[in-house]
């Protein structure tokens, strides 16, 4: 690892995408990041589930667009550190030929860039290290890989938190999508106090004082109000772990997790 990537990985600041690598069972993480991690887990234990669920309907959200809506473009925008079936993976098993761009600033991610290139012979992926306030370098940097003609899955999980301010938040979700063809697709997830309300505004006033960058928590109806626009796909913004879940007949819906979730269409 370079001098500057050292520079930048600050080990002794807790960092989101390394707390989410450890509460998935990951080993790319710090003694900082388990230590408040394990705090913010005393205070919502059910956030070990959501994690998992968060990343259970990534693979749900990729497979449906590959498979039942033609989408075989795919923009990972906050993609975290690798902690296997990545969106490449789900794409590419169900169209090898499926392109896919990853996008973080994290130095932990960047050095794992690798392995989010490994893609199949008939498809590409490629990464690009940029900020998501910085919407148009981002999408420059895209179409080097991705045709901007046909539609694009724009994956924005668990990274609009990031973005404190709703209109803000808004205006980089609109000029994303303004970029992306008719058919394109917002993927989005993002935490919530609407499930374990009091513990969970706890939990973030801790990651507030303590963790890499401030983040907030947003309602159902606020989540809804950046997908303006779009045809929500069904069962609209729900708790990420009862999108499509994959169950049998006389299996009941999984509980709620403080985890909100969405998929809507560019008309």
């Amino acid at each position: 690892m370079s001098d500057e990537l050292l520079a930048r990985l600050r080990t002794e600041v807790p960092h989101s995408a390394r707390i989410w690598n450890y509460w998935l069972g990951g080993k790319d993480n710090f003694e900082a990041d388990r230590r408040l991690g394990e705090q913010i887990l005393g205070l919502v234990p059910r956030l070990v589930a959501s994690a998992r669920a968060d990343r259970a309907f990534l693979g749900r959200a990729v497979r449906h667009l590959a498979m039942h809506e033609g989408v075989h473009q795919f923009l990972d925008i906050g993609t975290g550190i690798p902690t296997g079936d990545h969106t490449h993976e789900v794409a590419q098993r169900v169209v090898p030929e499926a392109r896919i761009v990853y996008v973080d600033n994290d130095p932990m991610v960047l050095t794992h860039a690798r392995a989010l290139l490994r893609s199949t012979p008939e498809g590409r992926t490629d990464y690009v290290d940029a900020d998501l306030h910085d919407p148009d370098a981002i999408l420059r940097e895209a179409w080097r890989t991705l045709d901007p003609a046909r539609p694009v899955a724009v994956m924005l999980l668990s990274i609009l938190n990031f973005v404190l301010d709703d209109g803000e938040a808004a205006g980089i979700v609109r000029r994303l999508l303004a970029a992306v063809a008719s058919g394109s697709y917002l993927v989005v997830s993002h935490p919530t106090g609407e499930v374990d309300g009091a513990e969970m505004a706890e939990a973030v006033a801790l990651w507030n004082r303590n963790g890499s960058a401030p983040m907030v928590l947003r309602s159902q109806a606020r989540l809804a109000a950046l997908c303006t626009g779009l045809d929500l796909v069904e069962p609209g913004v729900v708790s990420c772990s009862r999108w499509r879940p994959e169950l049998d007949e006389d299996q009941p819906p999984p509980p709620p997790v403080p985890h909100y979730a969405a998929v809507g269409r560019k008309p």
